[in-house]
């Protein structure tokens, strides 16, 4: 009887989903709870934080032009009067806001494009791969800068532009992640659940989106954590260039572009010390929790 009991307690441990494993070892390491704590912090600070601010984003004031920290500006203001604490955190909203909406555009594009390639195979993968190849070869951060140099150009209006570089950042994103989708597509697809699906007649949307797909979501987790931060840092490349986000649009790129100016740098830090701190912080819990992810999730690390 007790050897009944010890066996089915046995079962229940081992018969845990891949996700419960995840979480289960993710919440015992102390670089992911500090990195998933970090992230927290950051997206209150920027989404909560300006609902409890008492100055707005744009609240122009010239009598206190550059002047510095103290108890009613805790991060002092900048050329125009404006409170840098409350536009560090609606630049935080749009720097996250584009880093995760490129993620999840660059996921979908990668993943679907990907999947199909894997699946097909033939001409189809020939195709898409082609184009993949094409897109990797050329340099990712001068396509960007020369892109967003024309839309310059065009007079796109700033509305608009977040948008844009949100498109621009998953179009650079998916090929390499519709290679990787690819590799494991073509593994997944010998395996003798396939087969089996195959017996029973599947159609082929039902094998991909619900037999194949799933099976790299543990990918697709490490690839979403480290293309957020790629996307920020990307974001905030072209606004500090003038070629991203721009005024009255705030952004932690466009923020730092007050570095370009001698006096500024030297005389006045907290102008661009905040931003780029930001930028730091948020990128380094994102990198951690990704490296972190790849380690429990990858079978290879599965002893460590």
């Amino acid at each position: 009887m007790l050897k009944t009991k010890k066996y089915a307690s046995t079962g229940r441990k081992h018969s845990k989903s891949i996700w419960q494993q995840y979480f289960h070892r993710l919440i015992r390491n102390k670089s992911a709870l500090i990195s998933v704590c970090v992230l927290a912090l950051m997206f209150l600070f920027s989404y909560i934080g300006p609902l409890l601010s008492p100055y707005s984003l744009n609240g122009i004031d010239v009598t206190l032009m550059k002047h510095p920290p103290d108890s009613a500006h805790w991060l002092g203001t900048d050329a125009y009067g404006r409170d840098v604490l409350t536009r560090l955190m609606y630049a935080g909203r749009i720097s996250l806001t584009v880093g995760l909406a490129s993620m999840v555009l660059s996921l979908l594009l990668g993943s679907l494009f990907g999947a199909v390639s894997g699946y097909y195979g033939g001409i189809v993968d020939s195709v898409i791969m082609r184009i993949a190849d094409i897109l990797m070869s050329i340099p990712g951060l001068p396509l960007l800068i020369i892109i967003a140099a024309l839309l310059s150009e065009l007079k796109v209006p700033t509305d608009y532009r977040l948008y844009i570089v949100m498109i621009m950042l998953s179009l650079v994103g998916w090929p390499g992640l519709a290679r990787l989708i690819r590799g494991q597509i073509l593994s997944l697809r010998e395996q003798m659940f396939m087969k089996a699906a195959d017996i029973l007649g599947i159609g082929t949307r039902r094998k991909i989106f619900h037999h194949l797909l799933p099976n790299t979501f543990p990918l697709l987790i490490v690839v979403a954590t480290l293309s957020t931060a790629s996307g920020i840092l990307s974001e905030s490349t072209l606004s500090f260039l003038g070629l991203g986000v721009i005024e009255p649009t705030s952004s932690w790129g466009n923020m730092i572009t007050i570095a370009n100016n001698l006096i500024d740098f030297q005389k006045h830090p907290w102008l661009w010390i905040p931003p780029g701190v930001a930028i730091f912080i948020t990128v380094v819990a994102i990198n951690m929790l990704g490296d972190v992810s790849r380690d429990i999730l990858d079978p290879k690390m599965k002893g460590r």
